[in-house]
């Protein structure tokens, strides 16, 4: 591992940075015991507790994993698409958030992203995934449901299709276009949507699913594109009207 670079004052970051570097090049391999914290403050040149920093953000990052006793110390984690999702998750919506992001570039990436996965979902799909589709629609037809719940079976039904692929990395990739735009797409359109319409979108595209019907899916897809941006402009007009 390269020493890290002493331009800032947080070297606790730039010394994770260097160890992270070293794992994902694969100078530090799955399994792999770390240098132990005095090795490593040598050869950073830093304080124990900086170093202890470090190894504390590579941990929250699940990369490495720290056992006690005779034999412990730091390792490097096997990570999961799993361990790593929520990860995604949390990136992509500081990204949206932070950066101004437009409601037409989220909904284009978000739409375009599943899309892409719709013809996988047709082929792989499983009894369990469909089922929780189905599920997901029955309880979007409740007149009881808030608004918070039928958003949150919204990203479910949407999750499902997408796991449907049987595509780990997918899955993994497409987590910030349906757990974080997703909501974002909501919350703008909720007060102006139609539950009933959205239900008989989501229905023409779990009918299609079962049917391994990819060209069905691609078009409800499309028109639920077509239908989310739609209601985005009415909201903005509506808002521009003088009250």
């Amino acid at each position: 591992m390269k020493a890290a670079p002493r331009k800032t004052a947080d070297l606790s970051a730039q010394i994770a940075q260097a160890i992270r570097d070293a794992i994902v090049s694969g100078e530090l391999i799955v399994d792999a015991r770390l240098p132990s914290e005095a090795e490593l403050s040598d050869q950073f040149q830093v304080s124990r507790p900086t170093v202890r920093e470090a190894l504390k953000r590579l941990a929250a990052q699940s990369l490495i994993r720290t056992q006690r006793g005779a034999s412990g110390g730091a390792f490097v984690n096997r990570l999961s698409f799993e361990d790593a999702y929520s990860q995604q998750v949390t990136t992509s919506t500081l990204l949206l958030s932070m950066n101004a992001v437009s409601f037409d570039t989220a909904c284009e990436a978000r739409y375009a992203l599943e899309r892409a996965c719709a013809p996988l979902s047709a082929q792989r799909r499983t009894a369990d995934q469909l089922a929780t589709m189905r599920a997901e629609i029955f309880r979007q037809s409740q007149p009881g449901l808030t608004d918070e719940a039928f958003c949150a079976s919204d990203v479910t039904f949407h999750r499902a299709l997408v796991d449907g692929a049987e595509n780990p990395v997918l899955s993994y990739q497409l987590a910030g276009a349906v757990e974080a735009m997703q909501p974002l797409m909501n919350m703008i359109t909720f007060t102006a949507r139609s539950r009933e319409e959205i239900i008989t979108l989501h229905t023409r595209i779990a009918d299609a699913l079962e049917a391994q019907d990819a060209e069905t899916v691609d078009s409800a897809l499309i028109d639920l594109e077509h239908y989310t941006r739609q209601l985005a402009q009415d909201v903005v007009e509506s808002k521009r009207k003088p009250a």
